[in-house]
């Protein structure tokens, strides 16, 4: 019998009264794994309620104290982790690697989380005027929710949760319903960690449950990551409903290779950036603009690396690339690679209707390569969300700089090149929030906050570091007087 995976509200593992529910594949052989319900948005407001009643007393823990079951958490996450790693695996398809990877991405949070006795220090000013002193004080929204997308079930939900709890508030995480076993895992380390009934919960559901929980009056702020189409709709209903909200959205990521880049080590990282997760992150590289003579050489060895790539089941020996998300994901991405070739592109790698042997069912996109992508095109602008690299060639620095910021999106720009000077302009003029230098994955350690420009980003505070902090409090300004003849009066 399946199991129907149950939610998390107020200490106590539920079944949902849902009456509809979804199954969760295993993306690499199509088998039923789990069934996620629907939750309604009367479980949503049980949940609400609970986190509501919890605050009172969350809230006046000191910091030190809400801080001691993260560091028990990240001592379960650490033992955990190859089987958190394989239900990462089985529920997206990533490789083995790729989800232990994440799953340190993960800890890295909870570790700078724990650290909040002094992130979350105020300010003061002793006589601001005369015999005045003034200081300010962060203190915690309330309930806070985040709304968490499949391509990374184990990290991302980090992002938000550990700050959000270690600055006093309670917080209620929705995951994709495409992968919600890992955070169902998660979350029965979060229990058995001490995290007070209330304080961090689980509910399941599709866009019925996102909506209650954007609409909900108990919900202070919103935290979300996936497609910008979406990121622009969460952000536009939660900001109309009173709520702080840092939306993350999609990408469309150059990466510029320079000719006297050191072309085997920027082959083999361009490699990993694009065709790593199967292409389904939003800082993988996915349009390599070559400058002048590193056209064909840097072309020649992208082609054998896309054709050398082992594509296979996450977890079996030496695979490199797992499959993509979904049946329709699969038919998208081979529909936006045809649309590629109508505009003129020439297929160099062709990763359609290709199957791995044992997982004939499976939903795999060999990678593949495009060269001559028009930069006015549909494919240029289009974030593929799949191991599909688009190649496009400038004359010089400055016109490879002009494609790069010729996008609506702003999530990351990078630069392959031995050149200081030319490093350095590029970081200062490249619109993107995340800028790579001889580095494929712009991704920022949990010490710098998740940036991103333009349509990648609908928000003010981005998630981690100082910035989640910033997000999950407000700030009070207290102004004070005390007479000197105040002793005097008792």
């Amino acid at each position: 019998m399946t199991e129907r995976l149950l939610n998390y509200i107020e200490g106590r593992w539920e079944s949902s009264a849902a009456g509809e529910a979804l199954p969760v594949l295993n993306p690499a052989s199509a088998a039923v794994l789990a069934e996620v319900p629907l939750s309604p948005a009367t479980e949503v407001d049980r949940a609400v309620q609970a986190a509501a009643k919890a605050f009172h007393g969350w809230r006046r823990a000191p910091a030190g104290e809400r801080i001691q079951p993260l560091f028990k958490l990240k001592a379960l996450l650490e033992s955990q982790l190859d089987s958190l790693a394989r239900t990462v695996t089985n529920e997206s398809g990533k490789t083995y690697a790729e989800a232990v990877g994440e799953l340190r991405r993960a800890i890295e949070n909870v570790e700078v989380a724990c650290g909040i006795p002094f992130l979350l220090q105020g300010r003061n000013n002793e006589d601001i005027a005369p015999g005045i002193d003034e200081h300010m004080f962060r203190q915690p929204l309330g309930v806070v929710a985040a709304i968490t997308p499949f391509n990374f079930p184990g990290m991302i939900p980090f992002w938000f949760l550990p700050y959000a709890v270690a600055t006093g508030n309670c917080f209620i995480l929705k995951p994709s319903e495409r992968v919600p076993m890992t955070s169902a895992r998660i979350f029965q380390l979060i229990e058995s960690a001490g995290i007070p009934p209330g304080v961090a919960q689980l509910v399941h559901g599709g866009r019925d449950t996102v909506n209650a929980l954007l609409d909900h009056p108990g919900i202070r702020a919103i935290s979300f990551v996936g497609s910008t189409a979406t990121a622009r709709y969460i952000y536009s209903r939660a900001s109309a409903a009173g709520k702080r909200a840092q939306c993350q959205g999609g990408a469309k990521n150059p990466v510029v290779i320079m000719p006297d880049a050191d072309l085997p080590m920027a082959t083999r990282i361009l490699a990993d950036s694009a065709f790593g997760c199967a292409g389904q992150r939003c800082l993988a590289a996915s349009v390599a603009i070559t400058v002048g003579e590193a056209r064909q050489s840097l072309t020649e060895r992208m082609v054998a690396a896309a054709r050398d790539r082992k594509v296979g089941y996450g977890l079996d020996k030496d695979i490199e690339m797992g499959p993509v998300i979904s049946s329709a994901s699969k038919g998208r991405i081979a529909d936006l690679i045809a649309r590629g070739e109508r505009e003129g592109a020439s297929v160099l790698v062709d990763g359609r209707n290709r199957s791995v042997s044992g997982y004939e069912e499976g939903y795999f996109v060999f990678p593949t390569i495009l060269d001559g992508v028009p930069p006015g095109g549909e494919l240029a602008r289009t974030e593929i969300f799949g191991p599909v690299l688009s190649l496009m060639h400038a004359a010089t620095l400055e016109e490879a700089i002009a494609l790069v910021n010729a996008r609506s999106y702003g999530n990351m720009a990078c630069l392959f090149t031995s050149d200081g000077a030319a490093a350095r302009r590029f970081r200062y003029e490249a619109q993107a929030g995340n800028i790579g230098i001889n580095v494929g994955v712009a991704a920022p350690m949990a010490y710098f906050p998740f940036s991103g420009w333009g349509e990648s980003f609908f928000g003010d505070l981005h998630a981690q570091a100082e910035h989640g902090v910033e997000f999950y409090t407000q700030t009070k300004v207290v102004v004070e007087r005390w007479p000197r003849d105040w002793s005097r009066r008792f």
